[in-house]
């Protein structure tokens, strides 16, 4: 019997493989692991999961990431090492998990945690996750992205923990003199009937194993869950707000002192010549200068006297690979680029909504910016830093320093955001470089500005969409997405993948596997087609949160209120008439009835409504927006306002809920990303760099611009596992957000973000020096 039939023999649910009672009674394999005190192992199997029928008149064939998505792909990449990633239990009673992920805010160490104490019955407290260094035999199982840590861990360390709390009844028993079947566990304790108890930590070594050893466990029901599920806060809340929490740059290794770039003014420039070395050399505190493939490095006691150094070199520049591009230019390779769409408008027999979208660049720096630690010497080297890729970090530097990969250690920190940043090393592998050059540890920091204009950015796009309808029926739809070239170098996590994506082919290849094992069409349309074709790779670009998705998305969704309104319908009835899943139509419908859809509102202002089905799991947002020029008016100081989002409704429904606070948060930080990209957050690029320099000049969602109104509404559990939850909400919030904006304003908009063409709102800081002067006192800045 094939797995996937056995799991739906087990399992019903549903009819579609997505099983309403969880994980059923099956019996996983794990492993107890020889050593001192209890350690302990998983392994098993995943399921393809099939979308479900839905009644339409003209039915769409499912798209390939409706039948297998990223998300499996990286979840089936990981099986393999499942078992490497072990739980140990120590004699003061706590469980220890090094976590093969990054976490960078998003939650994963406490919703690990509450994995392992589901299923030890051990409290939280008493359970540490840690960051695993850089494991090149884990191979695909090191990579933090495409909101898979949940999906892919979600059994194993469970696993890993029932193996640990049967070991610890097994040697209870026998310390008791009990059936193990009359014993109970509860917050670290074994008692007998008779009263008699034995902690876990009397128990770790009598438990341990003198040789590895195959077991066969039972995992919880769903019904005896006590912890997955609740809402609980972050275990790491509390040293984070008091200011107690280690951040990459956080990171204090003896000797490495301060280190920053001199860099070039356009993108990817390099160096000509200096001018004066032996002067900046001697200025104060500096204690090295060293000419580096990526510009000047200088290295000095203070951070302050690095700028400054910095901003004192004089240095002649060769071209960028982006020299003399702006804007328009690169629309104009956009637009030479696209992929031609099939279907013609027949006049006499069908009609057509016919449109095209331009989303620009947008930047991939998160708040703390781009910075490593790293000691590099003759015969080996060690690195500290925020990586969501160690495994191709380690080999890749090793590869640069001609070292084995054995020489290199790679320490992943916590990092402060990352948003996809951080699947890149592009610091920890300069600061690698830096300190062969130097001969001495360094501390490497990029400046913000050099986050925004030499960092990573979402890559400028255009999206050509045709729709044909006819009777009130949708015949076809067609997506031809155009792209500035998104740089896949990372890979799957370590270096044959890595280097597989950055070959003159094999970049293309790769971009095309993940946009179609990521973009899907909820809606019925008929014959659908979603294709994706890229150019100019003069560009520092990355897989910015939700990749393809949010400007894929928002496309579809104006669209389809121009169908709705076409056919004469509402906007909600619309696209719950046309939606594939039963899971869909719920979070839509969840959205309407809270944010009470179609209330009568004020001229001016709008309601926005949309879905988005992602990594297992459905989204639905509702904004309301408020564009009369009392509001766009506003006036800040050195600052865009323009339309304010008033009210916002999102739906969640991504399977089950390990923590519901915790998915409720990311829900918000998407909100607030989609905000920014669909009215105010983009770069302008002119002469070959980016205008934006700062935060300050960079328009993020601002505190005068959040909306007012928040509700997240988490959906009871539909299946029997969670889905990806990290990126799931900024598609759905940018739709809904521009839909809104075309309710508002009676025109749909199609250039993002929407004040892309209006006065900047900011001086562009000049790109010689690249960097500004450090800050005297700050408080002018104050509001």
């Amino acid at each position: 019997m094939d797995v996937e039939k056995r799991l739906r023999d087990e399992n019903p649910g549903d009819g579609r493989g997505r099983g309403t009672a969880g994980v059923s009674r099956r019996r996983f394999l794990g492993y107890v692991v020889a050593g001192s005190t209890l350690t302990v192992a998983a392994q098993l199997g995943e399921v393809v999961l099939a979308p479900s029928r839905a009644a339409a008149v003209v039915p769409s064939v499912p798209g390939p990431s409706e039948v297998y998505d990223l998300n499996d792909m990286l979840t089936h990449a990981a099986l393999p090492t499942s078992n490497l990633i072990t739980i140990r239990i120590g004699t003061d009673g706590t469980a220890s998990f090094a976590l093969p992920r990054a976490e960078v805010g998003q939650g994963i160490t406490t919703s690990s945690a509450m994995l392992i104490a589901e299923e030890l019955d051990l409290p939280l407290e008493k359970i540490s996750v840690t960051l695993a260094d850089a494991r090149p035999e884990l191979l695909f199982n090191q990579l933090t992205g495409g909101s898979n840590t949940t999906i892919s861990t979600f059994t194993p360390i469970r696993v890993a923990a029932a193996v640990a709390r049967g070991q610890l009844l097994k040697a209870a028993a026998l310390e008791l003199g009990e059936a193990i079947g009359s014993l109970t566990a509860k917050a670290g304790v074994i008692t007998s009937p008779a009263g008699a108890s034995i902690t876990y930590g009397e128990l770790a070594v009598k438990a341990a194993a003198h040789a590895d050893a195959q077991v066969e466990v039972t995992l919880k029901e769903p019904s005896q869950f006590k912890v997955i599920g609740t809402a609980q806060r972050r275990i790491d809340a509390l040293a984070a707000v008091t200011g107690r929490k280690k951040f990459a740059m956080d990171v204090q290794v003896p000797g490495a002192l301060p280190t920053m770039v001199c860099r070039p003014p356009t993108i990817n420039g390099t160096v000509r010549s200096v001018e004066n070395l032996d002067e900046v050399r001697a200025m104060p505190g500096i204690t090295d200068v060293e000419r580096i493939s990526t510009g000047v490095a200088v290295r000095g006691r203070t951070f302050g006297q690095c700028i400054d150094a910095v901003r004192a070199l004089k240095v002649t520049w060769a071209p960028g690979t982006a020299e003399g591009a702006s804007d328009t230019t690169v629309l104009k390779k956009l637009r030479a680029a696209e992929l031609p769409l099939v279907v013609p408008p027949l006049p006499l027999l069908t009609k057509a909504v016919d449109a095209r979208f331009t989303f620009h660049f947008a930047s991939n720096g998160a708040l703390e910016t781009n910075c490593a630690v790293a000691d590099v010497r003759a015969d080996s080297a060690e690195i500290w830093a925020s990586l969501k890729s160690p495994i191709a970090a380690q080999e890749e530097i090793a590869l640069q320093l001609g070292l084995p990969p054995t020489a290199v250690k790679v320490h992943v920190t916590e990092g402060g955001g990352s948003f996809g940043r951080k699947l890149f090393h592009d610091a920890a592998r300069e600061a690698a470089e830096i300190s062969r050059a130097m001969g001495k540890p360094v501390r490497l920091m990029w400046h913000r500005t050099d986050d925004f204009r030499q960092g990573r950015t979402h890559p400028m796009s255009t999206s050509r969409v045709r729709a044909t309808y006819t009777l009130g029926e949708v015949l076809t739809y067609e997506q031809r997405h155009t792209s500035v070239a998104t740089d896949f170098g990372h890979g799957l996590g370590e270096i044959i993948t890595s280097e597989a994506a950055q070959l003159p082919v094999g970049d293309l290849t790769f971009s095309e596997t993940i946009f179609a094992l990521t973009q899907q069409s909820p809606y019925h349309f008929g014959a659908t087609t979603q294709l994706l074709a890229e150019t100019d790779k003069g560009f520092n670009t990355g897989s910015m949160r939700n990749i393809y998705s949010p400007n894929v998305r928002c496309a579809q969704e104006l669209v389809v209120d121009e169908l709705a309104k076409r056919t004469g319908r509402d906007a909600h009835a619309f696209r719950r008439r046309f939606l594939k899943d039963e899971r869909a139509r719920a979070v839509l419908d969840k959205v309407a009835e809270v944010g009470r859809w179609g209330r009568s509102m004020p001229a001016g202002t709008g309601q926005g409504i949309a879905v988005h089905p992602e990594y297992h799991g459905f989204v639905a947002v509702l904004a309301e927006i408020d564009c009369r020029p009392e509001t766009t008016g506003r006036k800040v100081r050195d600052a865009y306002t323009g339309p304010r989002v008033t009210k916002v409704v999102c739906a969640v429904d991504v399977g089950l809920a390990v923590n519901p606070r915790g998915l409720e948060a990311q829900m918000m930080g998407g909100i607030i990303d989609g905000i920014a990209i669909t009215l105010t957050a983009g770069l302008h690029l002119q002469n070959g760099h980016f205008l934006e320099g700062s935060w300050d000049n960079y328009f993020y969602t601002r505190q005068w611009n959040t909306p007012p109104e928040l509700e997240i509404v988490v959906m009871p559990p539909t299946t029997g596992k969670p889905g990806g939850a990290g990126e799931l909400a900024v598609a759905g919030a940018m739709a809904a957000v521009a839909c809104a904006y075309g309710r508002a304003t009676g025109t749909m908009p199609t250039t993002f973000p929407i004040n892309h063409g209006e006065p900047l709102g900011f001086e562009p800081l000049p790109t010689t020096p690249p960097i500004p002067a450090s800050p005297t006192d700050g408080l002018d800045r104050t509001f």
